[in-house]
């Protein structure tokens, strides 16, 4: 489990920037280690980092609907009609339909705090999703996949192992 923060790519290895992997402490480095899923360069939050390409792939697959859930804070107010949207699918502009998702809001405002669940991960997709209604994403963090949270006590930055509880029971 990595809380990762802004400015990092979460890929294996770049020659030219940061990557999630170099914030792990030397012990843990070894070959085949890599990001299972992705978060854009300035988005923050949980990453889990593995070498077991079947386990990632489980995890990632849209088919096993495993639910990774995000807040972000949103430059204009939410609406009902944009939380319905959500949740009967949102198809991007492009024309690429993305599943049924979760939209509800943590603090109402102007520019609100929501938390949104998705069990999918198209190429920015939830800055896509409300760009469909004209929505800007002021800021963007991974909390959860399946049921690992991130660990509320674990730094940007910062790593640790799974506990075996959560990696038994993140596919339940």
């Amino acid at each position: 489990m990595l809380n990762k923060p802004a400015g990092i790519l979460c890929v294996s290895k770049d020659p030219k920037a940061s990557t999630v992997l170099d914030l792990l402490p030397n012990e843990w480095r070894r070959p085949g280690l890599f990001p299972a899923g992705r978060l854009d360069k300035d988005t923050t939050g949980l990453v889990l980092i593995t070498d077991d390409g079947d386990w990632a792939h489980k995890l990632l697959s849209p088919k096993n609907e495993i639910w990774k859930t995000y807040e972000a804070v949103i430059d204009r107010p939410i609406t009902q009609e944009i939380i319905t949207a959500f949740e009967e699918g949102t198809t991007l502009p492009d024309g690429t339909p993305c599943h049924p998702a979760k939209l509800s809001i943590i603090q109402d405002g102007n520019e609100p705090l929501v938390q949104i669940t998705i069990c999918e991960g198209k190429y920015h997709q939830i800055k896509r999703m409300f760009g469909t209604h004209d929505c800007g994403v002021n800021s963007l963090k991974r909390t959860a996949i399946g049921t690992v949270k991130l660990d509320v006590n674990l730094k940007e930055g910062s790593c640790r192992l799974l506990t075996p509880g959560e990696q038994n029971d993140i596919f339940c």
